[in-house]
């Protein structure tokens, strides 16, 4: 194979290139199949000029190398196909393609019976870092975070109002299950080992449970979704203040005392004292000196 013909051309679109490349402005019908794809490639503009090599080869490789990734991924998709037949194996039962559980209860037995098996990579989709009336036990996971659990888990900026969100976010995150915050629209999700994914069965029923998926190309599929959304989304130190967290960082600026920055604020010093407290944590800082220290290395005084 010689020529452009190795980088995905045919014989007919590498004519058309070279001879527009010797010849720019060269009259030819616009209409032509061959003038039209090169056109869609980027190796021809609409005045029919044609792009300079190094841009062309360039285009062509980067459209090659995209082709093989394609190729690369569909051939990695018999590793789905062998987990699932390792898992009718295992189990003795056919493994369903799309599998409906009743609640979360069914929904985390199964997630961790997975996880057990191989403690690969775990990556979630949820609209609170934690959900404290389920009763969902920590001790099991953070022992599979120890036994080398790769996890991410993204959740909604909103959930931040709720005090008690970060600084659970914040102790799992120390742990291994790293935490993100996004301001995008939030379905929960939930994909372990990038191969069996679990999503709710009814989104304007969170007591409909869940469904089960194994189906390689969905699974593949929503795992690029939960990637886009976690390199879109934010480290919590990346957060910007809140009005009132602005408003408190302001007071403590301009006032001497608690009391008179309590009545800038129209609150009480009490209440002011926990916005404090809780900025302090944000910071991770351990006095209100260093606390200042490091909002103003921040940007944000």
């Amino acid at each position: 194979m010689t020529g452009l013909a190795s980088l995905g051309l045919t014989a007919e679109q590498e004519h058309l290139y070279r001879r527009l490349l010797r010849n720019p402005g060269t009259d030819l019908d616009p209409s032509l199949p061959a003038l039209t794809e090169l056109r869609a490639l980027g190796l021809v503009d609409e005045a029919l000029n044609a792009a300079a090599p190094a841009v062309a080869v360039d285009l062509l490789v980067r459209r090659r190398i995209e082709h093989t990734q394609r190729r690369l991924a569909e051939l990695s998709l018999a590793w789905d196909v062998l987990t699932e037949l390792t898992e009718e194996h295992r189990s003795g039962r056919t493994v369903q393609m799309v599998e409906h559980l009743p609640d979360g209860r069914a929904v985390t037995l199964r997630m961790r019976t997975l996880m057990n098996d191989d403690p690969g990579e775990f990556a979630h989709l949820k609209e609170r870092a934690y959900y404290q009336e389920t009763g969902y036990a920590l001790a099991p996971f953070n022992r599979l975070l120890a036994r080398g659990l790769r996890s991410r888990t993204l959740f909604s900026a909103r959930a931040l109002r709720d005090p008690e969100q970060e600084p659970h976010a914040r102790v799992q995150h120390a742990l291994g299950d790293l935490h993100r915050v996004t301001t995008e629209p939030i379905r929960h999700l939930a994909v372990v080992n990038r191969a069996v994914a679990f999503v709710q069965a009814d989104p304007a029923d969170p007591m409909a449970g869940a469904l089960q998926i194994r189906q390689p190309g969905m699974v593949a599929m929503l795992a690029d979704v939960f990637d886009g959304m976690w390199e879109r989304a934010r480290d919590l130190d990346e957060m910007p203040l809140s009005p009132i967290e602005q408003q408190v960082l302001h007071a403590l600026t301009c006032h001497d005392t608690d009391e008179a920055a309590a009545r800038a604020l129209h609150v009480s010093v009490r209440k002011l004292r926990a916005h404090v407290a809780d900025l302090m944590a944000r910071l991770g800082a351990a006095t209100r000196f260093q606390a200042a220290l490091l909002a103003k290395e921040r940007g944000w005084l």
